[in-house]
């Protein structure tokens, strides 16, 4: 009988294993730190996600973070999921489906100043109001 209780909490743990979520996780202001830089994650409307083809997760405070990040570990990232936050909402959304904007008077973490949106006539506005320049 105890053989069949460790099994059966073997089992339980690796279906628990295998049901984990495996999309951006939510950034812990304050506490999260950016995997590039190290700075702590202070303003989430700019945060990035990676999720390597592993399923290995980094976090970073700025488009340019996860961009530099990407080019210095490509045997790494080769595969892997990005994702950017939609500067409105702060959902975390597929980078090859956002539309981004540059420059102007956006001032972000690290330098990049870039805003990702989640659409692109939302991003067209902002652009205009910002004075920054539609990238995507």
């Amino acid at each position: 009988m105890k053989l069949f209780g460790k099994l059966f909490l073997a089992s339980s743990m690796m279906f628990l294993a295998a049901c984990a979520e495996t999309g951006p996780q939510e950034i812990s202001v304050g506490k999260d730190q950016c995997d590039n830089c190290k700075m702590t994650i202070s303003e989430p409307k700019y945060a990035t996600q990676l999720i390597t083809e592993k399923g290995r997760l980094y976090k970073f405070d700025d488009i340019s973070c996860l961009t530099d990040y990407e080019t210095s570990n490509t045997e790494s990232t080769t595969n892997a999921k990005t994702y950017v936050a939609d500067f409105p909402s702060g959902k975390f959304i597929e980078r090859s489906t956002a539309t981004f904007i540059k420059g102007g008077d956006i001032k972000s973490p690290m330098g990049g100043n870039t805003q990702a949106f989640q659409d692109k006539a939302v991003a067209e506005k902002a652009a205009t109001e910002l004075q920054a320049t539609l990238t995507q």
